[in-house]
């Protein structure tokens, strides 16, 4: 997204809040603290609009936030809350009716499997289309790190899901699609 010199980057927040749920519904894999993710990065970036650079990529900042709020949480809680009783799944909106549900309940299960250093790397690369030099100033590895953990990432769900080799999944979902993707070009 381009901005001019004029445009207040708050007015641009709006427009990524999408992809900012998206990304911290990967990390926290729960719908309420993923919204509470994103608040906390809304509201940060809105007390520190003067720190935000004019004529960077707001969005890169924006996830770079969210990233590290993530991190800096999970550092302060020892031990993540266990779903013991199902009270948790329970309150998981039912998955609208298609042929791709059941592809898509796996390939969700599949992904939450991966460490939490590879499902960052194909959101950023894949999901959300950064670069991979973006994802690496994003999250402060080299970038071949970055490139190591997505295609290791990508290995593992193709293993997890059973695929063989060039096989691909029957999805129409293209963020799934992305990140499943061997390469980085993802149309917008």
């Amino acid at each position: 997204m381009k901005k001019s010199d004029s445009t207040d980057p708050r007015d641009e927040l709006v427009g990524h809040l999408p992809a900012l749920r998206a990304f911290a519904l990967s990390l926290t894999r729960e719908g309420a603290s993923a919204d509470d993710l994103v608040q906390d990065t809304i509201v940060k970036a809105w007390t520190n609009m003067d720190k935000f650079q004019a004529g960077t990529n707001l969005r890169a900042w924006l996830f770079t936030i969210l990233r590290n709020t993530f991190y800096s949480a999970r550092r302060k809680t020892k031990r993540e809350v266990s779903d013991t009783d199902g009270i948790h799944a329970a309150r998981q909106a039912t998955r609208p009716e298609h042929d791709g549900r059941l592809a898509m309940r796996d390939f969700r299960a599949a992904f939450e499997q991966l460490p939490d250093e590879q499902r960052e790397a194909l959101i950023l690369v894949g999901a959300s289309g950064f670069s991979y030099e973006e994802a690496a100033d994003m999250t402060g590895v080299a970038i071949g790190t970055v490139k190591s953990r997505a295609n290791r990432g990508r290995r593992k769900l193709a293993e997890l899901l059973h695929l063989a080799d060039g096989e691909e999944m029957d999805m129409t979902d293209p963020a799934t699609l992305a990140i499943m993707a061997s390469n980085q070009t993802i149309s917008r």
